[in-house]
């Protein structure tokens, strides 16, 4: 995970990162799918499951390494509170999506 200072400000929306502390993952620009507000908690980035995995497969691991690379150092590296999240995309969005 890197902090956000070599990142474009169109990534992070209408928020400030270095006001957040918003993480972003290094080369995964791409991936990103928006920003995640919570009550109480700060904004964090938001990265699509699929293309984060797509990206993985696309250089060079199978699918199951990609999974698991995904599963320890991705979703599993806590690094604080501006830590990102990621959105596994349900049918409904999917078919949307495809659509426009």
């Amino acid at each position: 995970m890197n902090d956000s200072e070599s990142r474009s400000p169109d990534l992070f929306g209408d928020f400030d990162p270095e006001e957040h502390d918003m993480l972003t993952m290094d080369g995964y620009d791409d991936c990103i799918v928006g920003v995640v507000e919570r009550f109480g908690q700060p904004p964090i980035m938001c990265y699509s499951k699929p293309k984060v995995l797509e990206r993985l497969v696309a250089d060079g691991m199978s699918e199951e390494e990609a999974e698991e690379f995904w599963s320890v150092n991705q979703i599993g590296a806590w690094v604080g509170d501006g830590t990102p999240c990621f959105l596994t995309p349900n049918k409904i969005v999917d078919n949307t999506t495809e659509a426009t």
